[in-house]
């Protein structure tokens, strides 16, 4: 299917590994010029290349380094990507998970550090943006955040609450910048990303599981469709909500679990 978002302008945050990367690479499969971000330049210079192996011969991908904590760094990383494609036409944000802490165990840092993270990250970048997606003809905003806004998670608890405010952010974005950018959000259950996989291994370290392939198996013992995601389901998910396929969906939050959440809604 083509998504016809060939030649369009995209940035995609915290894209060096896991979900991020994930749909970076499912955009640039479709034609999408694409700016990948990440902290470690080594890691996000082996994402880029990865990517480009994967990409549409027509997309371009390349790579800025940056601190999503840092204010200043997100504006360059907005105009670094102006600057190289001359447009911004889709945003997609994403950042690495906040740790897993019952509640009383979580400290005040670690409250406002997660905030940071998780909602600053995106309001900054969405706010840096926003003039560039509103000149666009096919604006979009798609937020990475987690199905534990829906269904708290044991231990979780910096998850289950500081992400429900980005998708509470990506509503109002949804209305503020209508009627010219369209925002939505996915809400990822267990995919098999890099932190899953180490979380798994260690399990295997420990005797936890027998092997890897145990380890999984026993991840995917709750969810319906009898396995876990694979990142590029997800998303091959943002770079439909990012294309003028899915021109009538603007303010929802896609689950992508396979079934596992108990919620009706």
């Amino acid at each position: 299917m083509d998504l016809a978002i060939d030649d369009n302008a995209a940035l995609v945050t915290a894209s060096s590994s896991g979900l991020g990367k994930a749909s970076a690479r499912a955009l640039a499969a479709e034609g999408a010029n694409v700016v990948m971000n990440g902290r470690d330049e080594d890691r996000l210079a082996a994402a880029v290349d990865d990517v480009r192996a994967h990409a549409a011969e027509s997309a371009t991908v390349i790579g800025h380094a940056a601190d999503l904590t840092d204010a200043d760094a997100i504006e360059s990383l907005v105009s670094r990507t102006v600057e190289e494609f001359g447009a911004l036409d889709h945003l997609v944000t994403s950042a690495g998970g906040p740790p897993a802490k019952p509640f009383l165990e979580t400290t005040d840092e670690e409250w406002y550090d997660a905030f940071d993270l998780l909602v600053m990250s995106v309001v900054r970048t969405a706010r840096a943006a926003a003039p560039h997606l509103r000149d666009s003809d096919h604006g979009t905003i798609v937020t990475i955040a987690s199905v534990s806004v829906k269904e708290a998670v044991d231990d979780l608890v910096l998850s289950n609450a500081v992400r429900a405010g980005v998708v509470g952010l990506e509503k109002t974005l949804s209305k503020e910048l209508a009627p010219d950018v369209r925002a939505n959000a996915v809400l990822p259950g267990t995919h098999e990303t890099p932190r899953v996989e180490t979380l798994v291994e260690e399990g295997v370290r420990t005797g936890k599981y027998d092997s890897y392939e145990a380890g999984i198996t026993e991840w995917a013992g709750d969810i319906p469709v009898g396995r876990i995601g694979d990142p590029m389901e997800l998303g091959r998910t943002v770079a439909f909500l990012s294309s003028p396929l899915s021109a009538y969906l603007s303010g929802v939050a896609v689950p992508i679990d396979g079934g596992e959440s108990a919620s009706n809604l």
